[in-house]
């Protein structure tokens, strides 16, 4: 749980939400005026996980919604429209959400204020009911793999993939979590690692390359994981490395479950193929950013001077790798 409460929250026009990038190093809240800040704000991933994302989209077109004049009304919101959904090109909730709000801000604006509150609040209490559901699955003693950051900064206050792991630990439970650095932007390293700290969960980062080994010594009972969208087939987008994990998993027989709420299914997109894979600049693989000894931010090149570098944010993992999916319906073996 976050200190704030929730990672993405509104007061009026302004949106707030943590600031992710600072983090684990400094806690801070980037408050946005406009709905350009806020699209901002989810371009540069200072608010990112889908849940997280969707809700701060439809905060944003609510601010749209708030600036428009009344001459150019409709076109105003249109442009904003397009404009948000262009910042994060994969995750489902981002244009699930600005739909709800946008058709309700063609009523009016303080309908798509409370549709946008609506969204942050469905997200919040959807990943309260995937902790309770996915704690059925963690055994005393279990040692769990998670890749990426599905806690409360993903969405927006309980989690995805870290909402059962939490709920397991608060019932007792004695656990243990492997938490993939999760190259190139190491939300693993930085944002899982955190919240597990902060929660008193028992947790290692290992490199991304070590899950293997570790399957093999038999320190993985359950790999659970979020998702950015999830097809109608069942194929599944998530960070970049995923699908290495699902392959690993089932070579050695674990389960490999995806944790989401509804609004991350998408019934429109028939398979993995049709889920669009946005491609980030080169320099998040060819620098890395952190603090030095004396506590002061750097980055600092990583990489041969020369070479250039390929940076999909995201890959699909196959239906066929997955055990189940941990919604807020509960667990379901089958597509919900």
């Amino acid at each position: 749980m976050l200190k704030n409460k929730r990672a993405v929250w509104a007061i009026g026009r302004r949106v707030y939400m943590i600031n992710q990038i600072k983090l684990p190093f400094e806690e801070t809240v980037y408050i946005s005026e406009t709905y350009i800040e806020t699209c901002i704000a989810i371009e540069t991933m200072i608010v990112r996980g889908a849940g997280s994302i969707g809700a701060a989209a439809g905060f944003a077109m609510m601010q749209a919604a708030s600036e428009a004049q009344k001459e150019t009304y409709k076109d105003f919101l249109l442009n904003a429209k397009n404009k948000i959904e262009t910042t994060r090109p994969t995750a489902r909730d981002l244009f699930a959400a600005v739909d709800r709000v946008y058709k309700k801000a063609l009523i009016s604006v303080k309908d798509a204020e409370s549709e946008a509150h609506a969204i942050a609040d469905e997200t919040s209490d959807a990943g309260r009911k995937i902790g309770e559901y996915g704690n059925e699955l963690i055994k005393d003693g279990f040692g769990i793999l998670t890749h990426c950051n599905a806690g409360s900064l993903a969405l927006v206050e309980y989690g995805s993939a870290l909402a059962p792991i939490i709920k397991a630990h608060q019932s007792g439970k004695k656990i243990t979590v492997y938490v993939d650095e999760t190259r190139p932007r190491n939300q693993g390293a930085k944002l899982t690692a955190w919240e597990l700290q902060k929660a008193g969960i028992p947790h290692f980062i290992i490199a991304d390359n070590a899950a293997g080994l570790l399957m093999m010594q038999g320190k993985i009972d359950i790999v659970i994981t979020g998702a950015d969208r999830i097809a109608a087939n069942g194929d599944t987008a998530n960070k970049i490395g995923t699908f290495e994990k699902a392959v690993l998993a089932k070579e050695f027989n674990i389960p490999f479950y995806i944790a989401a709420p509804d609004s991350t299914f998408d019934k429109n997109c028939l398979t993995g193929e049709d889920i669009p894979i946005e491609e980030r600049s080169q320099d998040e693989i060819l620098f890395i950013s952190g603090i030095d000894v004396e506590g002061k931010e750097q980055k600092i090149r990583i990489a041969n001077p020369d070479s250039q570098a390929y940076n999909p944010a995201f890959d699909i993992t196959p239906i066929n790798y997955i055990s189940g999916f941990i919604t807020s319906q509960g667990i379901k073996k089958e597509l919900p």
